[in-house]
């Protein structure tokens, strides 16, 4: 490990349990910041209710720190919308923002299209599939942009067990993110959940970086944050342990490309020769083989949208979309820029 990743670890790792919630609410008086948390949903019904009902009843009701918590549906064809409506979410549907623009299936281009419809500082982003959902998600993420001025981009991290094994999950990131970050980007060596759907970033960073639209767009957004604003502006924190659905071994293997994607068009900000991914399952008859397309696509920076500039630039508030709703430890580092 690099000589400055150690420091950062010593610098830039903390726990939740260091700043209580008393603390974060006194910081964000002082420094009159806004929050934003956003829950990217697609068929998340079983799960997406539970965390948003935990975050208005713990951080919006008990203690003011989180002032807008939004669910962007995209596309889902089952009870999601209902059920993050009528726990207290503001819905939007992810076809409805920028319209002109239309949408492609992904994660990433969920949270592009975030930008537009919430207004925080802050922006955190929070997986909806999560289970025994704590609130130390978003107060322990969003605990160092608000007292620590020169933090940019902070990741969660976790325990992650596969069923009853602790340590097991996160198949991807250990046999296919890390090595690529250890060998190409070392100095985000140190990043324990380098592909965790739960930070908090400045909007003033988010507006300025690229978005793969597709499972791309954790590693993307992490890789350009180290590029625009450096290693010590960002940070990571504990906490405590990840509990969600897992993904079967072929979904894993189209995640595991489309991050390799978005990798090689960082190393190279070429082509890929093939953008498609094959692989097999047994039939009846044999191996089947299934080809799918890697998606190739990326989003630009959001400060570039003649919409969202109007918006901002102007001074005014967003015109409110069409909403889609129902019936209602790591112990503080490199320069500020890495050119």
């Amino acid at each position: 490990m690099l000589e400055e990743v150690e420091r950062w670890l010593t610098k830039r790792s903390w726990s939740a349990a260091d700043r209580p919630l008393s603390a974060l609410v006194a910081a964000k008086r002082r420094s009159g910041s806004t929050v934003s948390v956003v829950l990217p949903a697609l068929n998340e019904e079983a799960t997406v209710g539970a965390i948003v009902a935990e975050i208005r009843r713990s951080l919006m009701e008990a203690v003011p720190l989180v002032d807008e918590l939004v669910v962007i549906d995209s596309g889902s064809t089952d009870r999601t919308s209902q059920e993050a409506a009528a726990a207290g979410a503001r819905v939007v549907h992810r076809d409805v923002i920028l319209p002109r623009m239309p949408a492609v299936p992904g994660k990433g281009e969920v949270l592009w299209r975030s930008l537009m419809v919430t207004s925080g500082d802050i922006v955190c982003f929070v997986d909806a599939d999560l289970k025994d959902f704590s609130p130390d998600f978003v107060s322990g993420i969003v605990g160092p942009l608000l007292t620590e001025p020169d933090v940019d981009f902070v990741k969660a991290m976790y325990d992650r067990p596969l069923g009853s094994a602790p340590g097991q999950g996160g198949r991807v990131t250990e046999l296919m993110a890390r090595p690529v970050l250890n060998l190409h980007w070392p100095h985000l060596a140190g990043f324990v959940q380098p592909l965790g759907g739960e930070y908090a970033v400045r909007r003033s960073l988010l507006e300025q970086l690229p978005f793969p639209v597709g499972y791309g767009v954790e590693l993307g957004l992490l890789v350009d944050a180290l590029h625009t604003v450096g290693l010590d502006a960002l940070a990571q924190v504990d906490v405590g342990v990840r509990v969600h659905r897992h993904q079967d071994g072929l979904a894993l293997g189209r995640m595991a490309a489309a991050i390799y994607r978005t990798a090689q068009l960082r190393l190279a900000r070429g082509h890929l020769v093939r953008p498609e991914l094959t692989q097999f399952e047994r039939g009846d008859d044999g191996f089947v083989a299934r080809t799918t397309k890697v998606d190739t696509e990326e989003r630009p920076p959001m400060i570039e949208i003649t919409e969202y500039r109007g918006g901002r630039l102007a001074g005014t508030p967003q015109e409110p979309l069409p909403e889609h709703t129902a019936h209602t430890r790591l112990p503080d580092s490199y320069h500020r820029r890495t050119g």
